[in-house]
């Protein structure tokens, strides 16, 4: 089969897609023949060896849909020809709060889904929405399982409360505009392209504001009334979370879910306290929080943002337009069967 095997760290545009054996489901497995992936920012870490836990050779991809065509040992024949959507959170464990010492992500170290087939455990598939196209459901999982329990299981949002989201048009944020709108909370967001910004507000945002503006967080205070939004949802961290940190109401939520600007520089604890604040951290999702999401995503029929598809073949560009943070939603691939 057509695989984007990783063999050392490399540029990500350098990646290419080669052959390779066809997996074999072990016992408690399904194999799905993958029509569609997604990519995620942190294919782009391993790429570049950025990332704990490297091992090589692996196939990477976390996100994934298609058809099961065989299973392992102790799984029911019954779901042979299912098709089927991926929880790329594996072994999270027994307690919902947080992943168990097992836990990791589909992709590093186990092989993902940036090939023709995967191995995976059988409750890790699902039923995929019926309204959804094979590239819009591979754009869910990560990114929506991320914002889901970022919004809804750690910061508990609410109907008619009000939520910023930071950097909108990466994929948890994206995702993060959709179910928060459903939800029926009043979203403001931010970016630092006009043309994000601008989807944003099609996609429903109330507010939209440059955060290369320097009064970005003076205009979203008075958005929301003065005394700031209930809820922040941040995966940039850096200077971003300490923005945010000034702008939350007090007796509000923050809640980070990445890093890419590193550290907080200077965090002004007092701010916390003094402001009675909840500052939480979210990783992924449990499996409750991803059938959770399926049902909401059901229920109001939401299709996700695609915004590139790709083949296989030309995962190296797909990897690449990632890196440059153009895009709004996800970028997909798909195989050769899928189309």
């Amino acid at each position: 089969m057509k695989a984007a095997i990783l063999y050392h760290p490399t540029l990500p545009e350098k990646l290419t897609a080669g052959e390779t054996e066809m997996p074999r489901p072990q016992a408690g497995q399904v194999r799905v023949r993958i029509e569609a992936a997604a990519l995620n920012h942190r294919d782009v870490f391993i790429c570049r060896g950025q990332y704990s836990g490297l091992r090589f050779p692996v196939i990477l991809g976390a996100d994934g849909v298609g058809i099961i065509d065989i299973v392992g040992e102790g799984v029911s024949s019954k779901h042979i020809g299912q098709k089927v959507i991926i929880n790329p959170a594996l072994e999270w464990g027994d307690d919902a709060r947080l992943p168990g010492p097992h836990f990791r992500i589909l992709g590093m170290p186990d092989d993902g889904t940036f090939a023709e087939a995967v191995c995976v455990p059988e409750k890790s598939v699902y039923p995929v929405p019926g309204h959804l196209t094979s590239e819009e459901a591979a754009a869910l999982p990560l990114a929506g399982l991320t914002a889901y329990r970022a919004l809804f299981t750690r910061a508990r949002l609410k109907a008619r409360e009000r939520l910023v989201i930071t950097g909108v048009g990466g994929g948890v944020a994206a995702a993060a505009l959709q179910l928060s709108i459903v939800a029926g909370a009043t979203v403001a967001v931010t970016s630092g392209h006009d043309f994000k910004l601008e989807r944003a507000r099609q996609l429903g945002a109330a507010e939209a504001v440059s955060y290369r503006s320097d009064d970005w967080v003076h205009k979203l205070r008075e958005w929301s009334g003065g005394s700031g939004p209930d809820v922040v949802l941040d995966g940039a961290g850096g200077g971003s979370l300490e923005a945010a940190i000034d702008l939350v109401r007090p007796g509000g939520r923050v809640v980070l879910y990445g890093a890419t600007l590193g550290n907080v520089p200077a965090l002004t604890a007092r701010r916390i306290f003094w402001k009675q604040l909840d500052v939480l951290g979210s990783t992924m999702g449990s499996p409750e929080d991803f059938e959770q999401l399926l049902g909401l995503v059901g229920a109001h029929q939401i299709r996700p943002e695609v915004d590139a598809s790709f083949a296989l073949e030309d995962i190296g560009s797909a990897l690449h337009r990632l890196d440059t943070g153009l895009q709004f939603g996800k970028i997909v691939i798909h195989t050769k069967d899928s189309r």
